[in-house]
């Protein structure tokens, strides 16, 4: 496994950084005992980058992983909190639920652009406290936009960016591959922290998962890449993949396993997914909620919108 520094942070990260909202409720929805396995295992095989959030309720996880191995992962975290006050309450969320002394990089998530970089104010000023304090160790964004790229990389507070990348653009906001790789060299010049995320579009680039997988690997303005992984197959698979080797049995049998959005039968139409689906992804057709696949980058983040849970990632 190849280890990088990430940016200017003082943060020495593997180059396949593991995705960890895949195993949670939000998507696979494994138990805390069976995904903490599947994190126990990625770092024991040499993954020590892990890349959560908030919202995908998958601290407990992380907390398990710690207490099974004794090894201490990189840890990112992510909150919409756009208050002093809020972003406080999610920071200490964090430590708490994982029971760890501080977060090495917490971001403000999906940021679009300078403007809401400048809402988030209150908030980056917290984060700027409790790096002082040691709580943190960085500050970062997570952002699908091109725009979000460039705010992150001409903002002096921001030291780390979470940016969205495959080769055919799938899930970008304004601009194209091209544009963002552009925005991403940029930042990356200027000495941001980049650790890459969707290089296979959300599942749909998994007809051509090596190529895509290569694709981003392979960008010299990358620190990491992360890749969501649920199964102790896919972590060796992506580690090969890493380590430029193919296993042609393993991925087939990788391939094999078959990606869906289940909505499930007490869904009570309240709508709340389809207004907030960035993608318009959702939509009611015949008194049900219907998903367009083509559209659909399989983030799962509709999930958290239902009150019910009636949206899984299977």
């Amino acid at each position: 496994m190849q280890y990088l520094q990430l940016g200017s942070t003082n943060l020495i990260v593997s180059k396949l950084c593991f995705g960890v909202l895949t195993i949670g409720p939000l998507q696979s929805n494994l138990s805390i005992n069976e995904g903490s396995d599947i994190l126990s295992y990625s770092m024991e095989k040499g993954i020590n980058f892990f890349d959560t959030a908030k919202s995908y309720k998958t601290y407990p996880y992380i907390r398990e992983a710690i207490k099974k191995t004794g090894i201490r992962p990189v840890i990112t975290s992510k909150s919409y909190d756009y208050t002093y006050r809020g972003m406080q309450s999610s920071v200490e969320e964090a430590l708490d639920e994982m029971q760890v002394d501080y977060i090495d990089v917490f971001m403000l998530h999906e940021q679009e652009n300078s403007a809401t970089l400048q809402g988030h104010k209150e908030a980056i000023n917290y984060l700027i406290k409790a790096r002082d304090k040691g709580i943190i160790k960085a500050i970062g964004i997570s952002t699908h936009t091109v725009d979000g790229v460039l705010a992150g990389a001409f903002s002096k507070d921001i030291e780390v960016i979470h940016p969205l990348i495959n080769r055919k653009g799938i899930g970008i906001i304004g601009g194209s591959a091209e544009q963002m790789i552009a925005a991403m060299s940029h930042a990356f010049d200027k000495g941001k922290g980049i650790y890459a995320m969707k290089a296979l579009g959300g599942g749909n680039l998994i007809s051509e998962a090596h190529s895509s997988f290569e694709f981003v690997k392979n960008l010299d303005c990358i620190h990491s890449m992360a890749v969501g992984m649920k199964s102790t197959e896919e972590i060796d698979l992506n580690i090969a993949w890493m380590e430029n080797k193919r296993d042609l049995v393993l991925e087939k049998k990788v391939s094999s396993v078959k990606r869906n959005i289940l909505i499930e039968d007490w869904c009570e139409l309240c709508g709340e997914c389809i207004r907030n689906c960035s993608y318009e992804a959702l939509y009611l057709k015949n008194s049900k909620v219907e998903v367009d696949s083509i559209k659909c980058i399989l983030c799962g983040y509709c999930a958290k919108y239902c009150e019910n849970f009636c949206i899984k990632m299977v």
